[in-house]
């Protein structure tokens, strides 16, 4: 049966009561990551010395800076994971499972699809280092390659907390809510008045607990109508513009080139005035979007791309290196335009269609891993060990996307992301069999 047959299948036998434009955005959200990610990260290539150096575009063109405002889309896809998991929570006391048996299976298709696109990379290095390449060199490709697993780090500590944060916001609703973005202010207070770097970190946490638990005020219908939705969107757009402008905070959401400070590395307020601008004005839409869906091609649409979303998000980047080593190969086939002008802004178009056709053959073949569940076979790991395993491969990853690997395995840096990454899985009892 083709791809296409599958999810159509499935596509008819869903049932009505199912948000299909929670899905659609989860499917979305990613997508723009990938198309932003292409769009902004290049090489150019010199003829006359047969170098290659990596470019992004936002050091080039200033201006693609306010394009980050539409591409960094992250705060949906917590807002999306907020309203799955509340939702699988749900579920899960439907069934009677209990704290382990709920996170085993979530921690299962998160690190899987994670796990290997690490390891490859670390044999990729060690293989690299074997050329002659210098460690430099190698530890720039694997950051670059890693870049899409820096937000799995939080997300797994977030999936976490989920229960015990959904109860937070059955019990204390909005003013839960409140908590987060009141601790998220005095954080960055912290970081920009008193010079408190190292406590602006916590925002990983306070940020995206932030817009997971918007997630759960979606799910429970109680955001309003689509009137009052719009005004939270101008509502958050005012007060990003607000910090833009008259306070420390470039214009930048993804990177901010030049600058000393970024809205993302650590996290910062600007990106929960971004998603309340984006998902108030997204969420207007759920009506006659949902409606949309009901119709089955836009539907089984979305069910394909959402089989497979993990895998093309974690490896686009992987891609986009291999698609610029072959034009570096090729005497720098397209390389040469300078980037930013018109010639170089005719061709990104044809520049996004060549990576995503090298893409999908990738995400046909590993995007299996997404849908392994724990094998029934085995006894599933306690809580406790589930917890310290997580822990475990969320510092793997997150060591992973500031430092890469320098291809020296003997070296603390690559041995211990190793030992992290697959410990961790390990202990979460990570698999690559089918479930019996």
């Amino acid at each position: 049966m083709s791809i296409w047959s599958q999810a159509a299948e499935a596509a008819a036998a869903t049932p009505d009561s199912r948000n299909r434009y929670a899905d659609f955005l989860r499917a979305v959200s990613i997508l723009f990551v990938i198309v932003g990610h292409w769009l902004m990260t290049t090489a150019h290539y010199d003829e006359s010395t047969g170098q290659i150096s990596p470019v992004l575009a936002l050091d080039v063109v200033p201006w693609s800076a306010w394009l980050t405002w539409g591409f960094q889309v992250m705060p949906i896809f917590f807002i999306v994971g907020g309203y799955s998991n509340g939702i699988s929570l749900a579920s899960a006391q439907q069934k009677n499972l209990n704290y382990a048996q709920w996170l085993a299976g979530r921690l299962h298709r998160l690190l899987t699809p994670l796990t290997l696109l690490v390891v490859f990379w670390a044999v990729i290095a060690i293989c690299l280092n074997f050329t002659g390449i210098d460690g430099q060199h190698i530890e720039m490709l694997s950051k670059t390659a890693l870049v899409p697993t820096w937000f799995l780090a939080i997300y797994t500590m977030i999936v976490l907390l989920a229960p015990a944060t959904y109860k937070l916001w059955r019990r204390w609703g909005y003013r839960s809510l409140l908590a987060y973005i009141a601790l998220a202010v005095c954080v960055d207070a912290a970081f920009f008045i008193l010079d408190w770097q190292w406590l602006g970190w916590s925002n990983y946490f306070w940020v995206w607990l932030a817009m997971h638990h918007l997630g759960f005020a979606w799910l429970d219908g109680r955001l309003g109508s689509p009137l009052r939705l719009l005004g939270l969107s101008l509502f958050g757009f005012a007060v990003l513009w607000t910090l833009i402008v008259y306070g420390p905070y470039p214009i930048a959401m993804a990177g901010s080139p030049g600058a000393e400070v970024s809205n993302t590395l650590p996290p910062k307020i600007t990106l929960i005035a971004l998603g309340l601008f984006q998902f108030g004005l997204l969420l207007a839409l759920e009506g006659p979007m949902n409606r949309w869906l009901q119709g089955l091609r836009a539907w089984t649409c979305t069910i394909i791309v959402n089989t497979m979303i993990m895998t093309v998000y974690l490896w686009h980047m992987t891609i986009l290196i291999a698609v610029l080593a072959a034009a570096y190969f090729a005497g720098g086939l397209g390389l040469h335009i300078q980037t930013g002008t018109a010639e170089w802004w005719a061709l990104r178009p044809l520049w996004l269609l060549v990576p995503a056709l090298v893409l999908l053959p990738v995400a046909l073949l590993l995007s299996p891993l997404e849908r392994l569940s724990p094998s029934k076979d085995k006894k599933l790991p306690s809580a406790y060990r589930l917890i310290a395993g997580a822990v475990a491969a969320g510092l793997g990853i997150s060591l992973a996307t500031l430092n890469g690997f320098n291809g020296d395995i003997f070296s603390a840096q690559s041995s211990g992301i190793i030992a992290l990454m697959l410990g961790g899985a390990w202990m979460c009892g990570v698999s690559l069999r089918r479930s019996g």
